[in-house]
């Protein structure tokens, strides 16, 4: 893997004032990314939503939607 430098140089880059600070007005140069910016994680791998919560939002929500349709079948009759 060969690593490449992602800041500009302030020597060919526009709109830089000595220092590296950017004038009031200007866009700052933007950044790019970095392929080795950290570690890869292989010890939290994600595994989707687990059973028993996703059971619990479904249960919830049908008893939700069956109160406010025997409301509104209370509200007509």
């Amino acid at each position: 893997m060969t690593f490449t430098n992602p800041d500009p140089e302030p020597e060919r880059t526009t709109g830089l004032e000595p220092g590296g600070g950017v004038p009031p007005g200007e866009t700052p140069p933007a950044e790019s990314s970095l392929p080795e910016a950290g570690p890869r994680e292989v010890h939290n791998p994600t595994k989707g939503w687990a059973k028993g919560p996703l059971a619990v939002i479904l249960v919830v929500t049908v008893l939700v939607a069956a109160f406010f349709l025997a409301f509104a079948l209370a509200l007509i009759l």
